[in-house]
């Protein structure tokens, strides 16, 4: 088991490096983490379409819950990736916070339960994972964890960078379209737009969720984007692109950069981070699997795109009528 490591920040200039293999442990525990995290705020928060109220944000430090509603409190989960530490504030100025390092996942729940408690909040939500195969209920899940905290940072400034570039991406659309947010389920940095229309009703299955769920996530048509750091259908750092449903040729769709390519297990275009992250401008280039992978699902699903599309935004020019 590796040991908690102290290395500084990454660099603010370059995309980092965040092979999966090196810290494939550390982001299992993170990922089941974030699960314990995100059900807090998911049995707290009033259902949003799509889920959309459970989900976490990415900040300058870490993750967040955002602000939950709980009884006569606002409460706010933060993971600190700066100082390594999970912090629970209330208002009213209450304010608990422990550690983050090697720890079994019934530790860390165990600590959040007490943490949220400590504040004045309400430390009562779902004990099991979601989307995860023979999940094991948080409070059995007694095996140690290893914690790299170097590469856990590395994947924080990653996540920055993914999360500026979906956002201007977001920009350039007129109809309904997601914020940018992680799902912890998945364990996936997500953006979504929609054409507006009803979809087919989805079939469900997938792992430790209710079918209920899922189908109400993908009750109207969707083009969806987003980012896994490994353990999805690829052992790697990538980037995805589907749409549901999947119109006829989209499989065959032209989808830049030339990285990119169409896995059909997954059903979904691929495009590995490395890939992004080596270019000359990354930035542009992961634009350009979003705009083009976006464009083969609108333009085949027959979307109103003379009424949805605009020029992405610039800071101070209001968008052109």
């Amino acid at each position: 088991m590796s040991e908690m490591r102290s290395e500084g920040a990454p660099s603010l200039a370059a995309w980092p490096e965040i092979p999966f293999e090196a810290w494939r442990d550390t982001c299992g525990a993170l990922h089941l983490f974030t699960q314990i995290v995100g059900k807090y705020r998911l049995a707290r928060t009033p259902w949003v379409n799509h889920s959309w109220h459970a989900t976490l944000y990415v900040t300058p430090r870490g993750l967040t819950t955002s602000l939950v509603p709980d009884g006569p409190l606002g409460v706010e989960v933060v993971f600190d990736f700066v100082d390594q530490q999970v912090i629970v504030e209330a208002t009213g100025g209450r304010r608990a916070a422990f550690a983050l390092g090697p720890m079994s996942v019934a530790d860390f729940h165990a600590r959040v339960l007490e943490s949220l408690a400590s504040v004045g909040a309400t430390p009562d939500f779902h004990g099991r994972p979601n989307e995860v195969p023979d999940p094991i209920p948080f409070r059995q899940d007694t095996a140690p964890r290893p914690w790299d905290a170097s590469a856990v940072r590395r994947f924080h400034a990653a996540l920055v960078r993914i999360d500026r570039v979906f956002h201007q991406f977001r920009t350039g659309f007129l109809g309904k379209v997601s914020p940018v947010h992680l799902f912890w389920g998945s364990f996936d940095l997500a953006v979504t737009r929609f054409s507006g229309r009803p979809a087919p009703l989805h079939p469900g299955g997938v792992p430790a969720l209710p079918d209920a769920v899922t189908r109400e996530a993908y009750s109207h048509e969707v083009s969806s984007a987003g980012f896994w750091p490994g353990g999805g259908p690829v052992d790697a750092p990538a980037f995805y692109a589907y749409a549901y449903p999947t119109p006829e040729g989209f499989a065959s769709a032209e989808v830049r950069p030339a990285a990119a390519y169409f896995d059909t297990g997954a059903g979904e275009f691929i495009l590995p981070y490395e890939a992004v992250r080596s270019a000359p401008d990354p930035e542009a280039t992961l634009l350009a699997f979003l705009e083009s992978s976006y464009a083969a699902a609108a333009g085949l699903g027959d979307w109103d795109r003379l009424s949805m599309d605009c020029p992405t935004g610039r800071p101070l020019q209001p968008r052109p009528l």
